[in-house]
């Protein structure tokens, strides 16, 4: 099961931010033991061949050799040399891989990864995906967005509704129950009704659940980063996640691991990302006045570098306790011409297990990568293909490759099956990339016969855990062992003990 959840600092102080968010990036390489590490940002985890091409070359002549998969279905390259930033970035951007140089790290969409290939779902989330990127990529103050801010976009099934979105949109079926002449947040009534069986769109930020027309859910996810931004600047806390505003569901929650792991822990960057423009065409407040630099505080730091402490003067209420920032969604909506109707109470998200590996409806493969890592021959293993989507769980779908093609993918070295011992085995970086990590959790991690997923973490940070979902915890300790599930586990005894812990208990 997940680990416990450290207690919540007194959440009658808010949580306050010092600092920009320092997420690695493509261009903004962070320093690791084993050379420099950078971060891709890959919408809906999408690549033609020819991106394929391009990043197995840069990780064989750049890096170590290989690629991690993030939990975002992003890719980081390691090992990587003193002296080639600026070469990878002429690769990436030339391929097509790096369309903007100011936004590259707010590229954070995961959508349904077989969304469009198996019959199932409402909509096909990838189009949304790529109208929403150009969105974000066109307009100056999204560049303001945290490095951690995640857009879900889910066609219904509930593949990815359950990874911790900032805004999450999910497809519904049938007419959306947005449209002129119908009731709207804010009364913008702008947007005409879809046809008949067309898809809308249930958006959910921070506890609350607006309809829309599908052809509008692209705008509207564009519209809530917008009312994030306004609250987050009017709470003047320097959030980087809609969860870390007061006021909305789990508010005071912090990112105690990095977002997008695994990282190690990027030097302090105070301020936001220096390539952010502040020309401002559209009226918005500029990305500077977003998030403002300030000196750290004293107080109480936790694992995420947020700060605790009281209230300034005059910023409380009647009752002594922090100011409730609203996040203003109906206003956002209005302000973009978009026909909202909220949904009160919101809905739960919808949730199910992720894909098996294996076939995808006769038009498409489902493969998992070796403890999230994937060599460049396994890169070019997976060509020829229509377009390959990297997943959050830490796999590919390979579009337009038939199952007569899993025996060579097999061969590889790739996970092509739900019953391979290693299916549903992740792993942090661990030692001796990472110098926070207690332990070479990739040499340690064992194989199992299926049941719960299992994450080896080097130390408590945990980084790219699994989301969503239980799954089975086992974290390296000072004294040379492990925490399985918290029960402390000579290194000795970790393949009984990990298999013991995966198998679930009716």
């Amino acid at each position: 099961m997940p680990p416990t959840t450290p207690p919540a600092p007194d959440q009658g102080e808010p949580l306050i931010r010092d600092r920009g968010d320092a997420c690695p990036g493509a261009l903004r390489l962070h320093p690791a033991d084993d050379g420099r590490l950078a971060r891709l940002r890959l919408p809906a985890g999408l690549m033609t061949p020819r991106q394929v091409e391009v990043l197995a070359s840069a990780a064989e002549s750049l890096g170590d050799g290989r690629v991690t998969v993030t939990s975002r279905g992003n890719v980081e390259l390691r090992g990587l040399g003193e002296g080639c930033g600026a070469e990878l970035a002429d690769r990436l951007a030339e391929a097509g891989l790096l369309p903007s140089t100011t936004h590259e790290r707010v590229r954070n969409i995961v959508a349904s990864p077989t969304a469009g290939l198996d019959g199932l779902g409402h909509a096909d989330v990838q189009l949304w995906a790529r109208e929403l990127d150009a969105l974000l990529c066109a307009e100056p103050w999204t560049a303001a967005l945290s490095g951690r801010f995640l857009f879900a976009l889910d066609d219904g099934r509930g593949d990815v509704a359950g990874l911790g979105g900032d805004v999450t949109l999910i497809a519904e079926a049938g007419p959306s129950a947005g449209g002129a002449g119908m009731p709207s947040a804010g009364g913008a009534g702008m947007s005409s009704d879809p046809a008949p069986g067309a898809s809308g769109a249930l958006v959910c930020v921070g506890g609350q659940a607006f309809r829309v027309a599908g052809a509008d859910a692209p705008r509207a996810a564009l519209a809530a980063a917008d009312a994030f931004l306004r609250a987050a600047q009017a709470a003047g806390n320097g959030a980087w996640r809609v969860r870390e505003l007061p006021g909305v569901a789990g508010a005071g929650t912090t990112d105690r691991v990095p977002a997008d792991g695994p990282a190690d822990g990027p030097a302090d960057h105070p301020g936001l990302d220096p390539h952010a423009t502040t020309d401002n065409p559209t009226g918005h407040p500029a990305p500077d006045t977003y998030a403002t630099r300030r000196p750290a505080p004293e107080g109480p730091v936790d694992a995420a570098g947020a700060t605790r402490r009281p209230a300034p003067e005059g910023r409380v209420d009647a009752a002594g306790a922090a100011p409730v920032t609203p996040l203003d969604l109906t206003a956002a909506f209005a302000r973009a011409g978009i026909d909202a109707r909220a949904v009160v109470p919101a809905p739960p998200l919808p949730r199910v297990a992720p894909p098996a590996a294996g076939a995808l409806g006769g038009r498409a493969l489902h493969v998992l990568a070796p403890l999230g890592r994937l060599t460049a021959a396994q890169l070019r293993a997976l060509l020829p293909a229509d377009e390959v989507r990297l997943t959050p769980w830490r796999g590919v779908v390979v579009v337009g490759a038939s199952d007569e093609r899993l025996p060579e993918l097999d061969a590889a070295g790739l996970i092509t099956r739900p019953t391979d011992p290693w299916a549903g085995v992740g792993a942090c970086t661990g030692r001796p990339g990472c110098a926070k990590s207690l332990a070479d959790v990739r040499a340690d991690a064992t194989p199992g016969l299926g049941g719960l997923p299992v994450h080896f973490s080097g130390c408590e940070r945990r980084c790219g855990h699994p989301q969503g979902h239980a799954w089975v915890d086992v974290v390296a300790v000072a004294d040379g062992g492990y925490l399985v599930d918290g029960r402390p586990t000579p290194r000795t005894d970790l393949p009984h003990a990990v298999a013991a812990a995966r198998t679930p208990t009716r």
